[in-house]
């Protein structure tokens, strides 16, 4: 009689043993073969289903990348896709699976698999100012031989190491038409000099850093040019060439490493914290949404959201972090308005499946509007002191409400690195098409 060929055939060697042993010798071998069988048959049906579109989508385009730009959803199907990817992934084992498989996928749509050598960032950290309690410098290193990222290095002066590290990104900023313009924008808006100032008080390193073609960068590749796919490329892999160089520095604990922005830095903060485990603690402002994906091509303009067997939206994406510590703060005037009913219950049920939900938190402010401003940055203070170990006492005034007052908010000249006598490098690459061959020449 023909077997199936899943069957096993248990069959005993001919031998001098009596029938009696020989036909236990039989049955204990059909028995061993009949239970790895069994085993094998559970590891498959227990295998996590990866690949995954949940229904409801809108129709994917017929030619080129599933891109998912700006309100790509409504709030409600946003909703829904929370609830299907709960429904998909009930536990921590199936969470996880399809976590490495969403990091894959992304990894790939950002063009930076295999990720590009690390090459030497041969930073330049120049013109220290002391203030009261912390020292700023002007910083610029090479992410990519010929491409350079321009910042400023906060440090604390009276608390003492090991410290914790903080990447401070920045969001979008109306065009730079005058000179004038610089005074509000990106990383010399005052309120960011606030906020990495207060937090170098409470004993971290700040390295806060420009979005490509904003700030300093705009005189590397111009504006236009942020507009471009390789922002949303490069603005990954500059953050984590950015934990390369606060990592560097003396006295940085290695097990303290947090990120924070707002709106695109938000964007950038989230992808950072779910593609780079260094991250031990994040807070993108007023960003993570289920419905919204970004409306820059910074944000959105390649297919890291959705291909033939994946999709997340920015709430799924903010959830990779689980259970590393992750602050949501929220308002009533965009599109995180909906944080307490759709996108943290979410995230709060994902912290579950790692028995971890006090890890996760949500500041919402239902009368304030799109902005990084005092209220969101006391928010960001108390749970970077909290999660971190920072010195709170540092910022606070007698009545214990956040007190920002000590710190000197400079101009946007005295924090650029680039300058007359400190010029930008003769090597330095100044259109896309070059950096994009200079980063795919560090993958070959």
């Amino acid at each position: 009689m023909n077997r199936p060929a899943s069957t096993p055939r248990c069959v005993g060697r001919s031998s001098t043993r009596s029938p009696r042993s020989a036909s236990i010798a039989r049955l204990l071998a059909c028995g061993i073969a009949l239970t790895a069988l069994a085993l094998s048959s559970a590891a498959r049906a227990a295998a996590p289903v990866v690949a995954w579109n949940p229904p409801g989508l809108p129709p994917p385009p017929v030619n080129g990348p599933a891109l998912t730009q700006g309100a790509y959803l409504k709030p409600e199907q946003g909703q829904a896709m929370l609830d299907a990817a709960l429904a998909q992934f009930p536990d921590r084992a199936a969470w996880e699976a399809y976590g490495a498989h969403v990091r894959t996928r992304m990894l790939a749509a950002l063009n930076l698999t295999p990720l590009p050598k690390r090459t030497p960032l041969n930073p330049a950290i120049r013109q220290r100012r002391t203030y009261d309690g912390y020292s700023v410098e002007n910083v610029a290193f090479e992410s990519v031989p010929g491409y350079w990222v321009t910042g400023n290095l906060y440090r604390p002066t009276v608390a003492r190491p090991p410290y914790a590290a903080v990447l401070s990104t920045h969001g979008h900023y109306r065009k730079v038409e005058k000179l004038e313009d610089y005074e509000n924008h990106a990383r010399f808006w005052p309120g960011l000099q606030a906020r990495c100032a207060s937090l170098a008080r409470m004993g971290a390193v700040v390295l806060s850093i420009d979005m490509f073609a904003y700030g300093e960068s705009m005189a590397l590749v111009g504006q236009d040019a942020h507009r471009t796919p390789l922002a949303l490329t490069l603005h990954c892999w500059n953050s984590m060439r950015a934990l390369d160089l606060l990592l560097s520095l003396d006295g940085v604990d290695p097990a303290r490493v947090a990120v924070s922005g707002e709106s695109g830095g938000g964007t950038q903060s989230f992808l950072l914290t779910a593609l780079d485990s260094r991250v031990a603690v994040s807070a993108p402002v007023v960003m993570v949404s289920s419905y919204f994906f970004g409306g820059c091509a910074c944000e959105s303009g390649l297919p890291i959201h959705r291909s033939a067997d994946h999709f997340v939206n920015n709430a799924m994406i903010a959830a990779l972090a689980a259970p590393r510590p992750l602050l949501l703060v929220s308002d009533g005037k965009d599109w995180t308005q909906h944080n307490p009913t759709i996108e943290f219950p979410f995230l709060q049920k994902i912290y579950g499946y790692y028995g971890a939900t006090a890890q996760v938190a949500n500041v919402h402010l239902p009368d304030e509007g799109h902005d990084y401003g005092p209220s969101k940055r006391a928010a960001v203070y108390r749970f970077f002191a909290e999660k971190l170990g920072l010195n709170l006492a540092a910022v606070l005034d007698a009545q214990g409400k956040i007190d920002e007052s000590r710190v000197t908010a400079e101009k946007s000249a005295q924090l650029r690195v680039f300058t007359a006598d400190f010029p930008i490098p003769a090597s330095a690459l100044h259109d896309v098409a070059s950096i994009e061959r200079a980063l795919k020449k560090l993958q070959q």
